[in-house]
C-alpha cells in the first residue's frame, strides 16, 4: 500500500484545515487507517483511527470534538477534517494503515504516508 498525505499549510489558531490521504496498491477498504503527528522534538503520536466500514471510530483526548476522520472507500481516502486548532497541534501529521481489527499500538501500523506539515500560529 503506498499513502500519500496531503492538505497541511499554515493556518491561524482557532482555523480549520482538512488533511487527506490517498491509498494505492493494496485493498484498502480491508484496513484500519490511523492518523499520527509528530511534533518537533516530540515522540509521534496518535491522533484518530478509523475502522475499514466507518463504523468504529477512536480519537486521541487531545482532539476529540475538535478533529473528525473519516474515510470514502469508492476513493481510497482518508480524512481528517481539523476544526478549532491550537498552536499545540503544530506537527508533521501521517497517516497510516494498519491489518490489526483494532490496533492500540504504533507497531500495528504497516504502511506510513510521508507527511504533511500543519503549523497552527498563535
Amino acid at each position: 500500500v503506498q499513502l500519500q498525505a496531503f492538505g497541511g499549510g499554515l493556518v491561524q489558531a482557532g482555523g480549520s484545515l482538512r488533511l487527506s490521504c490517498a491509498a494505492s496498491g493494496r485493498t484498502f477498504s480491508r484496513y484500519v487507517m490511523g492518523w499520527f503527528r509528530q511534533a518537533p522534538g516530540k515522540e509521534r503520536e496518535f491522533v484518530a483511527r478509523i475502522s475499514w466500514s466507518g463504523g468504529y471510530i477512536y480519537y486521541a483526548d487531545s482532539v476529540k470534538g475538535r478533529f473528525t476522520i473519516s474515510r470514502d472507500n469508492a476513493k481510497n481516502t482518508v480524512y481528517l477534517q481539523m476544526n478549532s486548532l491550537k498552536p499545540e497541534d503544530t506537527a508533521v501529521y501521517y497517516c497510516a494503515t494498519s491489518g490489526s481489527s483494532r490496533p492500540v499500538d504504533i507497531r500495528e501500523y504497516t504502511y506510513w504516508g510521508q507527511g504533511t506539515l500543519v503549523t497552527v500560529s498563535s
